[in-house]
């Protein structure tokens, strides 16, 4: 796995003020004070740049960071509610309690299977986006994975086969950007352990980019094969002017491959033995 915790810049041992206090992040405040939301051509709000899930703040720079965006957040109005737990019909509760009882071994992501929709979208590792007039791209350091999501107004295709990240297609709803996604496979976990799905899953996500430095974010999931209804998920992603896509590569050194090998065989047994 990527070793960025430690290869990246120390930011663990800046505090929050430190890092809003960078050349980068002043030169960004400057800008903002001008734009609060910048604005393409055709006077959409401009997604671009490289973004990181909130939740990935507590990794990057600690804890006293993560509440400061936090608090930030809340004295902004942006708070977010807590996320609601899955809505799953008996026999997929009962699976995602059986991975539960196995400590999430059985995760895709050990095995290095591409990370789905929405779980991607709160790895903790940054993601760009780049916004075009006829479609918006997302690149992932994690997998090298990107999603390029037309916004021409075409259908999705009509040979979509079932695949980790689906088939995305955009429009805009005033200012925030939507994306309904379909085609997936069943072999990702949607977040959480042992958040199943089938291959009737359909994520609707919205991103609203409400300030310079923040874009809302709210994925809503609808699969009438394991809910009882639909569930949402919500996030808040926070610019990283100073930040770039970096090499990543999980099979090498991989060592949690072994390791869950063993918990994967003692496991079976402890659960056969109950």
């Amino acid at each position: 796995m990527t070793r960025w915790q430690t290869a990246r810049r120390p930011l663990a041992a800046l505090s929050f003020a430190a890092v809003l206090a960078s050349p980068q992040v002043l030169r960004a405040q400057a800008i903002a004070a001008n734009d609060e939301v910048p604005r393409t051509a055709d006077g959409k709000p401009d997604l671009s740049g490289v973004w990181i899930a909130t939740g990935a703040v507590l990794l990057f720079e600690g804890e006293e960071a993560y509440a400061a965006a936090r608090a930030a957040d809340e004295a902004a109005g942006r708070a977010l509610p807590p996320n609601e737990p899955p809505p799953y019909k008996p026999e997929a509760e009962a699976r995602r309690q059986e991975h539960l009882a196995r400590q999430g071994i059985d995760d895709p992501m050990a095995r290095c299977l591409l990370t789905g929709v929405p779980r991607i979208q709160f790895r903790p590792l940054p993601f760009e986006i780049v916004q075009l007039p006829d479609r918006t791209i997302i690149l992932y350091e994690i997998h090298h994975a990107f999603r390029i999501i037309p916004t021409d107004g075409r259908p999705h295709p009509p040979d979509m086969e079932p695949t980790y990240l689906g088939e995305s297609i955009g429009r805009w709803e005033g200012d925030t950007f939507v994306v309904d996604v379909r085609g997936f496979n069943d072999k990702t976990w949607l977040q959480g352990v042992g958040t199943v799905h089938s291959e009737a899953l359909r994520v609707t996500e919205r991103y609203t980019r409400d300030s310079f430095d923040t874009i809302v974010y709210e994925a809503t999931m609808e699969d009438p094969v394991v809910f009882t209804k639909p569930w949402t998920l919500r996030e808040i992603f926070r610019l990283r002017p100073d930040e770039r896509i970096r090499e990543y590569e999980c099979i090498e050194s991989n060592e949690d491959l072994v390791r869950f090998e063993e918990l994967l065989q003692s496991g079976d047994e402890a659960f056969r033995a109950r």
